[in-house]
């Protein structure tokens, strides 16, 4: 005998029918009251999928950072970073994306599903530059299903609650990790002691 649930039949067995709100609340573009909620979202999950598997990776700005150009489009501008260009590589071999919305303080996110294109257009470089430096490209999100997740993860984990006094010790540091994960061979303090400034200068 298995425990698995191998069969669509089986899942919707276990949890029943999915109730009226959460079926409503799904449309296909951006209604005003969705819009409201990404104007107010300063971070964001882009999630992405390619040749080399799965990819999802946070998006950050001050809020309103991801446009909403119309109601079925969304603009994300691709800020500096490590170059790795995971979730772009993906978008050039497989255009379907999905966004995860957070506001700070608010238990409801916001998911949307759709698919994506890169543009360097320089009118949308030169409008999302700031200190006038122009994203690296934009992310052009056709929007397909939109819809907002309750509070539930948000209220279990606590994520908005205040930290404890603590809390970072418990949590290595990035130099750290890559101290550990090189046997020591990467020079974990000196690039912990780095990162703060280099930081700075290069946020965007």
């Amino acid at each position: 005998m298995t425990h698995a649930i191998e069969t669509i039949d089986q899942l919707e067995a276990l949890f029943g029918q999915a109730g009226e709100a959460s079926l409503k609340k799904e449309v296909p573009y951006l209604h005003p009251s969705y819009q409201a909620l990404i104007a107010a979202s300063p971070f964001a999950v882009l999630a992405t999928t390619g040749p080399g598997g799965l990819d999802a990776s946070p998006r950050g700005d001050p809020p309103g950072f991801v446009a909403v150009q119309d109601e079925k489009t969304l603009l994300l501008p691709e800020r500096r970073g490590n170059n790795r260009i995971d979730s772009l590589r993906n978008i050039v071999a497989d255009p379907r994306v999905a966004l995860l919305f957070l506001i700070p303080g608010v238990g409801e996110t916001l998911r949307v599903n759709g698919t994506a294109r890169i543009t360097v257009a320089p009118e949308l470089l030169a409008r999302f530059a700031v200190d006038g430096k122009p994203p690296q490209c934009v992310i052009e999100i056709r929007v397909e299903t939109v819809y907002f997740q309750c509070a539930r993860a948000i209220q279990r984990s606590q994520l908005w609650a205040p930290l404890p006094v603590d809390a970072r010790r418990e949590v290595p540091t990035a130099g750290a990790i890559l101290s550990a994960l090189t046997d020591a061979a990467f020079d974990g303090a000196a690039y912990d002691r780095e990162l703060p400034a280099r930081q700075r200068a290069t946020l965007y």
